[in-house]
């Protein structure tokens, strides 16, 4: 019999204390690599995106079941046990799964976990080696450290907001948030590297690390090139529609049946474009020729493009452009994205059985491994669905569990 597939994290243990989505996601990240990840909940309750809905889950009998879709994306792959913060019972529950975790992950306001003798100090002490990582929305220093944000305000103040969206004057004009919730998504992203850099460094030297994490500091960093066009130049970057700042032509583009994405990368794809057209003066063209110049004539050249795209279908143009080697494709909608070739070849639906008796959807992990493939990881957990083998794990007997059952402590 073959050993079924085990992750290259496959040795790790994660006490998973946060809730929501930025701090969850790394935690699911950490899941799809093959760690073992204990998410703690509220008893009764548990994470509010449980209750983020509708939709929820249809479960066997075709009623909605308590699983709400946004609880879905971001908790495959764990286990859940309920847990009160706020009872000394539950602390030393907290405690004894700290003592066996390599990492833990947590997203309560600044100074809550202290009051619980939860925080890293105290934990520290029962785990030397643990590697502790606190995740808010402006980190654990500053003005702003003990207000509560979400994703919708980061965006807003860490300056994305200003540069996504139609420019002012224009039809739909004015400051756009992005359609996902990209800074809890990005600050989940740095959280996993975060820990898994301190994991690789415990290797080294045996001690462990606290790791602060700041959703405002993510989104400061993830400005990227728009904050260096700022830094260098001195000009405040604007709302520019679809149109790319530095690098053109690339915006969305009319064809006679609907719109198609361009994006033309280079000089050397911008004669491609031209010669597949059939205007292949234009890459001569000295308005045309270079990137900086096509910058600064995007208006002329847009017009030019628009007038020729207008005379095509979008499949007949999105194949034209795709045999000369111009990166073009469609703007798909979420059901477009499924029905995808390209998605489809790489497996990124999957149906995994849940306990209401149907199979839940969950949209793969993007990581590939020769050498370690990633497990198929189970469904998002229902509320407390394993805290009997948890706390049996950590040595609780059955009629503890029903004290602590009694007592409101699980």
């Amino acid at each position: 019999m073959s050993e079924a597939p085990r992750g290259p994290l496959s040795h790790v243990r994660v006490l998973d204390l946060s809730r929501i989505l930025a701090a969850p996601w790394a935690g699911q990240i950490l899941a799809d690599l093959g760690a073992e990840v204990i998410k703690v909940e509220r008893p009764g309750a548990g994470d509010d995106t449980r209750a983020w809905g509708p939709p929820f889950l249809q479960g066997a009998d075709g009623k909605p079941t308590k699983e709400a879709g946004y609880y879905l994306a971001v908790n495959r792959g764990k286990r859940s046990i309920t847990v009160s913060l706020e009872k000394p019972e539950g602390q030393e529950i907290i405690k004894r799964l700290a003592a066996r975790a390599d990492i833990v992950l947590e997203n309560y306001k600044c100074g809550t976990l202290a009051r619980y003798g939860l925080d890293e100090a105290s934990l520290r002490k029962v785990n030397p080696r643990l590697i502790y990582c606190s995740v808010t929305g402006f980190g654990q220093t500053g003005p702003r450290r003990d207000q509560v944000a979400y994703d919708f305000l980061i965006q807003a103040m860490g300056g994305l907001m200003s540069v996504t969206g139609e420019r002012d004057g224009r039809p739909g004009g004015g400051p756009q948030k992005v359609g996902v919730p990209i800074v809890d998504l990005m600050t989940g992203m740095y959280t996993a590297v975060a820990v898994l850099a301190a994991l690789a460094r415990r290797n080294e030297c045996g001690r462990g690390d606290y790791i602060d994490i700041g959703m405002l500091d993510v989104q400061v960093a993830t400005l990227a090139n728009q904050a260096m066009n700022y830094l260098v130049s001195g000009k405040v970057p604007a709302r520019n529609g679809n149109a790319h700042p530095n690098i053109q032509p690339q915006d969305v583009y009319r064809c006679s049946d609907g719109d198609v994405i361009l994006v033309v990368g280079n000089d050397g794809q911008f004669a491609k474009l031209c010669e597949s057209l059939g205007r292949p003066e234009w890459a001569q063209d000295e308005r045309f020729a270079t990137n900086p110049q096509r910058v600064r004539n995007i208006e002329t050249l847009s017009a030019l493009l628009q007038a020729e795209f207008t005379r095509h279908t979008r499949a007949e143009l999105i194949d034209q452009l795709d045999a000369a080697g111009v990166p073009c494709g469609p703007i798909n909608s979420v059901a477009d994205v499924f029905e995808d070739p390209q998605v489809k070849a790489r497996g990124m639906l999957r149906h995994v059985p849940h306990p209401s008796g149907v199979d839940v959807p969950q949209v793969a992990s993007p990581m590939r491994f020769t050498e370690a493939d990633l497990p198929q990881r189970e469904a998002p957990p229902l509320l407390g669905q394993h805290s009997a083998d948890i706390l049996a794990e950590i040595g609780y007997d059955a009629e503890a569990v029903r004290r602590l059952q009694a007592g409101g402590a699980i």
